[in-house]
């Protein structure tokens, strides 16, 4: 096995673990051999940890230079996309798939009355095609759904308008089997049955929402009559839609040529990813990242984007998809947003490409500078609660008890966004009786910052509270009122999973925004986890603890180890004092065991 260049090193160690497609490249930039991957990370990484048996895996190993990926959403999708790769690159190591082989496709022929069917063949000028699909059961249940909704015709006569006009066709079985209209002897009119196939096209596009809601409305109709086999009948229907509008729209032929871009920013750096697709096929993709200079609008960023990203693929076509119109575009130009279909899933793959971009940069920034992440996650902190100073220094309280045996509470330190575990600190509730969380809480913080202040200690720049509003008047209460301290403090709120769900801050408390992907929002979930298991870990130690006290502790002599040989022995301190003194001295010897039988039955050693 060749060691893989520290090029290649870093670019698999920054693979996402997500479905999609890998292209390797050589020395001279050609495309080499393109693969398929449920995880991208796992199945890359996987060709340079081994020495593998083919001498054709080995070579192509040899010849890696450099690599790219497209992120996609389903295994499925990475199964078309690596189709089309491969027919518009024809790697040399791809020889598998270079035999022509295609996946099932839809054609609506060109003809006076269209047909629909399966086929594996694209011929020009037959008909317009719909796929491919990855799956041929896919296909099938398609078109046996169309012929199931509207009965058109199957049959493979060359039908023309003229030839039913002129009586030149006779109807068959299939007509007397009510699966087909009988349009060659005109049994409809020709317009119903071009309707039929307009509303076929819409299934295929997975645009069959009034379509289903129609057939809601008629089973709802059905089962109110109790005819529950057509009710039956339109559930099925249902499903068979449901099952394609789920279909993947990776190559679909009828989307023609198009440039798909994406567009995210985090702070100043500015990122924008393109696909481009020819014949309903992504063939190439790019993504290029952009620092902000001037405060420039992002419609004016994403113009600029846009046509350094054409001019390095070589894209002229018309067709665009944006997230949103950008500045100063041409007007020759067809530009627009894709608000649903196929041409939406197209729009969000490439945002979810440019995300993935833009978070494989911040993680090899972070690894070459770890600090500049501590500063960016504390700086957006700031920000977010209006901090006057960045908290580099963060106290979290939690409480723990159990119906308020035990109680206890920890104290986890953050400084510079890392933990600082020789700074945690554990407290033993020592002034309240039973279950009082916020009497629990004003008397740990208060002893925290009043050891703080004796010692000179700093404090911290905010305090966090694994809780709401309660908690944070119970540290407001201890800090401001009873010590005389000013700091800011914010308040953890988790949902009914015991999941973190909302950040408070300021009094009154108010929420603060932020999407469960922002790095901010995990740091925060971060600590409140540490915090909620540091309290947690000593409460069930003390727990234990006193599980293990019993009445061998008043007896003298009678240690740790003794102690546990009498409860394996006799399993209970009830059976203990109903054993003979012979039994308890077996275990506990002579003397001991004496002292423990005369503790229990009262007797005076002799």
């Amino acid at each position: 096995m060749s060691n893989p260049s520290d090029h290649i090193k870093q670019l698999v160690a920054r693979l996402p673990e997500k479905p999609g497609v890998y292209q390797y490249f050589n020395q001279q930039g050609e495309i080499i051999y393109v693969g398929k991957a449920k995880n991208l990370r796992r199945r890359v990484s996987s060709y340079f940890q081994k020495e593998h048996e083919w001498l054709k895996t080995r070579q192509l190993v040899a010849h890696i230079a450099d690599l790219k990926y497209v992120v996609v959403d389903s295994e499925q999708d990475a199964f078309l996309l690596e189709n089309n790769l491969i027919k518009q690159y024809q790697p040399h190591y791809n020889i598998m798939l270079k035999d022509g082989k295609s996946y099932p496709s839809i054609c609506i022929t060109r003809e006076d009355f269209p047909r629909i069917f399966k086929t594996r063949k694209i011929l020009k000028g037959v008909g317009e095609y719909f796929g491919p699909y990855s799956y041929g059961n896919t296909v099938d249940l398609v078109v046996e759904l169309i012929h199931k909704l509207f009965p058109i015709r199957t049959c493979n006569t060359p039908m023309t308008a003229q030839g039913v006009e002129t009586h030149k066709y006779r109807l068959c079985l299939k007509y007397h089997l009510h699966t087909c209209c009988g349009i060659c002897e005109q049994c409809i009119p020709t317009d119903e049955y071009h309707q039929y196939i307009a509303r076929a096209k819409q299934i295929i596009r997975g645009d069959a929402r009034e379509i289903a809601r129609q057939l809601e409305s008629e089973m709802t109709t059905y089962a109110t009559r109790m005819e529950y086999e057509k009710a039956q009948e339109c559930k099925e229907k249902l499903d068979l839609i449901d099952k394609f509008c789920s279909k993947t729209v990776i190559s679909n032929t009828h989307l023609g040529e198009m440039d798909v871009f994406g567009y995210d920013e985090q702070d100043n750096d500015v990122f924008i990813a393109m696909l481009h697709v020819r014949n309903g096929s992504i063939v190439q993709g790019q993504t290029i990242k952009y620092r902000r200079h001037l405060d420039e609008p992002k419609e004016e960023l994403l113009a600029i984007g846009m046509m350094e990203l054409r001019q390095q693929l070589g894209s002229t076509t018309r067709e665009v998809l944006v997230p949103f119109i950008p500045d100063g575009f041409d007007e020759n130009m067809h530009i627009h947003i894709a608000l649903s279909g196929d041409k939406k899933r197209l729009l969000d793959l490439a945002m979810q490409n440019v995300r993935q971009y833009k978070q494989d940069k911040l993680k090899q920034a972070d690894k070459l500078n770890p600090d500049q992440r501590a500063a960016r996650i504390l700086g957006r902190l700031q920000e977010l609660l209006g901090l006057q100073k960045m908290p580099v220094f963060i106290d979290s309280f939690d409480n723990s008890n159990i119906q308020g045996s035990d109680p206890v509470a920890g104290c986890v330190v953050f400084r510079k966004a890392k933990p600082s575990k020789k700074d945690y600190k554990l407290f033993r509730i020592k002034t309240v009786e039973g279950q009082d969380d916020y009497a629990s809480m004003r008397e740990v913080v208060y002893r925290r910052y009043s050891r703080l202040l004796e010692e000179g200690s700093d404090m911290p720049n905010l305090i966090i509270a694994d809780g709401g509003i309660g908690q944070m008047h119970a540290i407001r209460e201890a800090v401001e009122d009873g010590l005389g301290l000013h700091i800011p403090i914010a308040g953890l709120v988790k949902d009914d999973r015991h999941r973190t769900s909302t950040l408070l801050v300021g009094f009154p408390p108010k929420e603060v925004g932020m999407k469960p992907t922002d790095e901010v929002f995990m740091f925060l979930t971060r600590i409140q986890d540490e915090v909620h298991r540091y309290a947690i870990s000593f409460h069930k130690q003390r727990r234990s603890k006193r599980r293990t006290e019993s009445e061998l502790d008043e007896i003298a002599g009678v240690g740790e180890k003794t102690k546990k040989e009498l409860l394996l022995a006799f399993h209970s301190i009830k059976r203990l004092k109903e054993a003979k003194l012979e039994d308890i001295q077996l275990v506990a010897g002579t003397k001991r065991g004496s002292d423990i039988y005369n503790y229990f039955h009262g007797k005076i050693s002799s």
